[in-house]
């Protein structure tokens, strides 16, 4: 297994830059679009803004717990990140 400085490295050479470590599989643009369109006085507007919100944040919130798992967060920290239970965030993610 790869250590930190060396998976550096290696990530450097592949991609030409070090690897990232924010989020940037994040549609900004279109969640501030829909959180938008989420304030519309149109009631169905709003409604179907919000559902495309709750599809969006479920995609990221997904990814992201990937990635958590990925680094070796355990199932407790990142269910006290997201504010469940460590039963509840492994049965949602804990095949996945």
């Amino acid at each position: 297994m790869l250590d930190g400085r060396l998976r550096s490295v290696s990530q450097c050479k592949l991609t030409g830059r070090a690897s990232s470590t924010t989020v940037d599989f994040v549609n900004h643009d279109g969640i501030h679009t829909l959180a938008a369109s989420a304030g519309s006085d149109d009631p169905i507007e709003a409604l179907n803004a919000i559902a495309g919100l709750r599809k969006e944040l479920d995609r990221v919130e997904s990814v992201t717990v990937r990635a958590a798992r990925n680094r070796g967060a355990s199932w407790q920290l990142i269910a006290l990140a997201l504010g469940v239970t460590k039963q509840a965030v492994h049965k949602k993610y804990g095949r996945s």
